[in-house]
C-alpha cells in the first residue's frame, strides 16, 4: 500500500462524515414529514429535496470514492465493475451485504436523474426506508 493510496481512503473517510453530519441533521427533518407531495408545504418540500440531494451526495461519495480506493488499498491491481467493487467490498467486511447498496446506488441514480412527480412519493419513501444503511456508514472502519 502506497502512500498515496492511504491518503486517498482517509481523504474520502473525511469527506463521508462531512457528508454524513449534514445527511444525518436533514434525515431528522423527514423521518416524520408526508411522502405525498399533494401534502406538502414548501417548506416541506424544500426539505424533501435538501434530503434528497445528501442522500444522492452521500451515497455517491461513499459508493463511487471511498469503495473503490478502500478495495483498491487492499489490491492495488483489482479492477471491475460496480458490482465487482461492492462484491470485493463485502469480502472485505466494508459492508454487509451488497443487495441494499445495489439498491441505493439506482435509487440515486433515478434521483439524480429525470423522474415524473408520479413517481416521487415512492421515491421519497424509498429513500427514506435505505436510510438506515446510509447512517450505519458512521461505522466505517477508516483503516
Amino acid at each position: 500500500m502506497t502512500l498515496e493510496e492511504k491518503n486517498l481512503v482517509s481523504f474520502y473517510f473525511i469527506k463521508i462524515f462531512k457528508s454524513l453530519k449534514y445527511f444525518e441533521y436533514t434525515y431528522n427533518r423527514i423521518k416524520n414529514l408526508s411522502t405525498n407531495i399533494t401534502e406538502l408545504s414548501d417548506s416541506e418540500f424544500e426539505t424533501w429535496d435538501s434530503f434528497s440531494t445528501r442522500f444522492s451526495r452521500t451515497t455517491d461519495i461513499f459508493l463511487s470514492k471511498y469503495v473503490k480506493a478502500y478495495v483498491q488499498q487492499d489490491d492495488p491491481a483489482f479492477d471491475g465493475s460496480f458490482r465487482d467493487f461492492l462484491n470485493r467490498a463485502e469480502k472485505l467486511k466494508l459492508i454487509e451485504s451488497t443487495i441494499p447498496w445495489i439498491e441505493i446506488r439506482s435509487l440515486r441514480n433515478v434521483v439524480v436523474h429525470e423522474y415524473s412527480d408520479s413517481d416521487l412519493e415512492n421515491i421519497l419513501t424509498k429513500m427514506r426506508s435505505l436510510s438506515g444503511y446510509i447512517l450505519d456508514l458512521r461505522k466505517i472502519p477508516s483503516k
